[in-house]
């Protein structure tokens, strides 16, 4: 089990400081964060990426570092926090694909890093016995004195 906390937090690590990175750098420059020119956003409501920046920065960003701290903390909630930004993180994804008319490689892999981050948070959970995995593992036992 420790495999499994120490994984969460070296993903929700990585992916808190790179969110907070690229999020201030939209925020700093937003119309030309890192490089990045303003054409991939043509097809979305923003003209510039200031508003994805604040989103990345506080939500992504800031969300995944909470997530760490809780893990650190040994929070009871530290199962629920990593399974909503995990979530958050496909999210987050799946958007900015629609938005840009494009999937690249970074989408992909950042998309399977809040899969496992979410996979791993359910692990959390079952370990716990905590909603909603209990009504699973209780239905599970009551289906097993059944047969």
């Amino acid at each position: 089990m420790k495999l499994v906390y120490r994984l969460l937090f070296g993903l929700h690590l990585f992916v808190g400081i790179g969110a907070m990175a690229g999020g201030l750098a939209a925020i700093i420059n937003p119309l030309e964060p890192l490089g990045m020119p303003l054409e991939p956003l043509k097809n979305s409501p923003f003209t510039n990426y200031l508003i994805p920046g604040i989103i990345l920065f506080a939500i992504i960003g800031l969300g995944n570092i909470l997530s760490t701290l809780a893990l650190y903390s040994k929070s009871k909630f530290r199962g629920y926090i990593s399974g909503v930004f995990g979530g958050t993180l496909m999210i987050w994804i799946i958007v900015q694909c629609i938005m840009l008319r494009a999937v690249a490689l970074l989408h992909v892999l950042f998309f399977i890093i809040g899969l496992v981050q979410a996979a791993l948070a359910s692990v959390v959970l079952f370990e716990k016995g905590l909603f909603p995995t209990n009504i699973v593992i209780r239905l599970y036992k009551e289906m097993k004195k059944e047969v």
